[in-house]
């Protein structure tokens, strides 16, 4: 496989590559044609605005943008049981669509937090500052691997975990409003029985 860009330099065929030994291939090569490689990575489950700018944003660093995106499992393990909302086969899609990146691969388990990185080594890692379970202290390790690594803020006041809880706050409050509804007839009925 020979790895080149578009005329544009945006789009990168083929945009997803699961095999992280083609990765690693395609990406030596790139490095070869002179091209600045950024790598970031996470869940990017129900995909919002904050994501496309920090896209945006992160591609801004380099020549070719690299996204690992983590799998269910992963992402529940990071995350909790009740996520990921959005299939990984989704997430992937709705990346692929994005004009900033240029490749996308999947995170799974068994390649750990850190093990894309060391793939790669990237010329330039992007981390989330809103991140939890990639505290700032840990990206230090990472320097060996990563000739530069930038941790930008969140891009937006957006984020999916707020959404999720708005989501279950409305959800929750529909409940109860039921249940209330349910219990003041129940009373009512037995009141005029």
């Amino acid at each position: 496989m020979k790895a080149n860009l578009n005329k544009k330099g945006t789009a990168f065929v083929p945009k997803f590559i699961q095999d992280y030994k083609v990765l690693k291939k395609v990406v030596q090569e790139l490095k070869e044609q002179g091209k600045r490689i950024v790598l970031t990575q996470g869940v990017y489950d129900l995909i919002h605005e904050g994501h496309a700018l920090y896209l945006a944003k992160a591609r801004s660093y380099g020549d070719v943008l690299i996204v690992g995106v983590d799998s269910d499992l992963l992402t529940k393990k990071r995350k909790g049981p009740s996520r990921p909302i959005v299939p990984e086969k989704e997430r992937l899609n709705m990346l692929l669509h994005l004009r900033h990146v240029d490749i996308v691969t999947l995170r799974e388990i068994k390649h750990g937090l850190g093990g894309l990185i060391q793939l790669i080594n990237p010329d330039v890692l992007i981390v989330s500052s809103s991140t939890k379970d990639f505290p700032k202290k840990d990206v230090a390790m990472y320097k060996k691997h990563a000739k530069e690594i930038i941790m930008l803020p969140p891009q937006a006041t957006t984020s999916s975990t707020a959404r999720i809880r708005t989501l279950t706050i409305e959800g929750a409050e529909n409940l109860a409003r039921e249940i209330n509804k349910l219990t003041q007839d129940f009373l009512e009925k037995i009141k005029n029985s």
